[in-house]
């Protein structure tokens, strides 16, 4: 009797994500379309804890990670978590950072290829999720972007360390500076996925691309880059309507699942010891990049939420504003403090004695009373 035997999906009874087994193929799904199916820290643990199951269950071939409804694959972390918790435990940061890197290790390290089923949006942490897994197919109407460096953070937990590999390094350097948004074909032509699929249709129920050469999809394996491959393609007014479900437009995922079940049957049928091993060989270029910064990376993040990049970058996300960018880098400039949100803890309290008063406060927060006004202007 096996001392890892095969375990239920159903027995893991999952919150945040729903997790099933059915036939060779196991299935991981964010369940939060409340928040664009940002992960939580809860579940980053619960798809950690599927994955590494379906990696051990010898019931398994091969891993789809999807999420739910047709807007978003996954947004990265929850910012709105962020906010509340980890600017103001920044400590707690560096465990909400084990969480992850055990997350994203889980499904590198899986004994089964993982298909990433893009059925929407991949942002910052999103993409990293998907460059993470071994085969990525996506909708047509989805995009994929970096937003690290407009909301506080960094994106080193997947997309500093493989986009360059994936895309080149200068192609890298402009999706984590300047966090454009890059459309489906676009990904594919890239090398960010290995697919695209039609998932717009028009008010007559036809999807709205079509291929040449009686191709329903776009693969790297069916599709020469020297062709025109397109009869007719989906404008991106209509992607915006058939986000919306507007003017009889709608997202239909039918033919993308239909593609996946033929990747998965073609996965299931090769010998699975060679596809571990293989797994393990060409993951070479990605764990030296992972394992040589990611500790680093949990530490650095940790102790720059402390700093003012995060509080305001996370706060205006919060509050649906623009960030302010230019006011942090005048404060630099200036000779101010651009790490701190009041300043320095520089000021003594000529009252009550207290120390490390903020440098701008005009009153001390201990006793209330009045500090020096030379202080305050420095």
């Amino acid at each position: 009797m096996s001392l890892f035997p095969s375990q239920a999906a159903a027995s893991f009874d999952f919150q945040e994500i729903e997790y099933v087994k059915d036939g060779w193929v196991a299935r991981v799904t964010i369940n939060r379309p409340h928040n664009f199916n940002a992960y939580s820290t809860l579940a980053l643990q619960e798809l950690a804890a599927a994955f590494q199951d379906a990696s051990w269950d010898d019931k398994v071939a091969v891993v789809v990670f999807t999420s739910t409804g047709h807007r978003s694959f996954c947004t990265g972390g929850d910012v709105k978590e962020y906010q509340e918790s980890y600017t103001q435990r920044p400590r707690d940061y560096w465990k909400y950072m084990c969480c992850f890197k055990t997350y994203i290790e889980s499904i590198t390290n899986c004994s089964k290829p993982v298909i990433a089923r893009l059925n929407g949006m991949a942002v910052g942490g999103g993409n990293e999720s998907q460059l993470a897994c071994d085969l990525a197919v996506m909708g047509e109407h989805a995009f994929i972007a970096q937003v690290g460096t407009n909301v506080g953070s960094v994106a080193c937990g997947g997309s500093t360390q493989w986009l360059p590999i994936h895309v080149g390094d200068r192609r890298a350097r402009g999706m984590l500076f300047l966090n454009q948004r890059y459309t489906a074909y676009a990904s594919q032509a890239m090398g960010l996925v290995n697919a695209v699929v039609p998932t717009v249709k028009g008010p007559d129920g036809s999807f709205c691309t079509t291929f040449t050469n009686d191709r329903d999809y776009l693969g790297d394996w069916n599709t020469d880059p020297w062709e025109s491959p397109f009869q007719t393609r989906a404008t991106p007014e209509e992607i915006s309507k058939a986000i919306k479900g507007s003017d009889g437009y709608s997202i239909d995922l039918s033919l993308m699942d239909s593609v996946l079940a033929g990747l998965c049957d073609q996965l299931v049928n090769k010998f699975f010891e060679c596809t571990r091993y293989t797994k393990a060989q060409v993951n070479y270029w990605k764990d030296q990049s992972w394992y040589a910064t990611t500790p680093h990376a949990r530490d650095w993040l940790a102790i720059h939420y402390t700093s003012l990049e995060p509080y305001e970058g996370m706060t205006a996300f919060v509050e649906k504003r623009k960030a302010d960018y230019e006011g942090l880098r005048r404060r630099a400039a200036e000779g101010g403090s651009s790490e701190f949100l009041w300043g320095p803890y520089a000021q003594q309290c000529p009252q009550c004695g207290a120390k490390g008063l903020p440098k701008a406060f005009e009153y001390c927060g201990q006793c209330g009373g009045a500090l020096a006004a030379e202080a305050v202007k420095q």
